[in-house]
């Protein structure tokens, strides 16, 4: 499903600066395949907030679905505002989240924070997520969940406009 009013010559929710048509329409159309977790994880912020719910679903490791459907992840109407990655990097066995369930397989992880705002109320997904690269393709398996502390009123905004958080996204 994707959300009629979103525009495909709009920038990209990924903040890669172009438009989604030339961005994560690419993977979420599946005519390419992302080639990094990091790209995975963007273009997964992105299916999110235009709305390509079986694109998460094909990208999320099937071992780690736990029933979770593109149905299940359509319902609420959540306000996606802004992504910030803020590391990524390959893993290997020395790392605490190497899988060795996939022990002769690349890992990665990268971490972000997802910003939203729910019920007039700002939040933020804080997470340290694990990938997999099976058949030089990309999954997303879990994540660790962190707590994520909220912008003071004068700092920049979450969504990157470059206004102030008091007179932008919590206003």
């Amino acid at each position: 499903m994707q959300f009629a009013t979103f525009d495909q010559n709009q920038p990209c929710p990924c903040h890669s600066g172009i438009a989604y048509q030339a961005c994560c329409s690419v993977y979420h159309t599946h005519k390419i395949v992302a080639d990094s977790a990091d790209i995975l994880m963007r273009s997964r912020y992105c299916a999110f907030v235009v709305g390509e719910f079986n694109y998460l679903i094909d990208t999320h490791h099937q071992q780690y679905l736990d029933g979770l459907t593109a149905e299940q992840l359509s319902q609420g109407n959540t306000q996606w505002l802004g992504l910030q990655v803020l590391a990524h990097q390959l893993i290997d066995k020395s790392h605490p989240a190497f899988e060795l369930t996939f022990i002769d397989t690349e890992q990665a992880i990268v971490t972000f924070k997802a910003w939203y705002k729910l019920d007039k109320s700002v939040d933020a997904i804080f997470e340290e997520s694990h990938f997999v690269r099976l058949g030089g393709k990309w999954f997303y398996t879990r994540g660790v969940q962190m707590e994520a502390d909220l912008p003071r009123r004068n700092d920049l905004c979450v969504c990157q406009s470059g206004k102030k958080f008091k007179q932008c996204c919590i206003s």
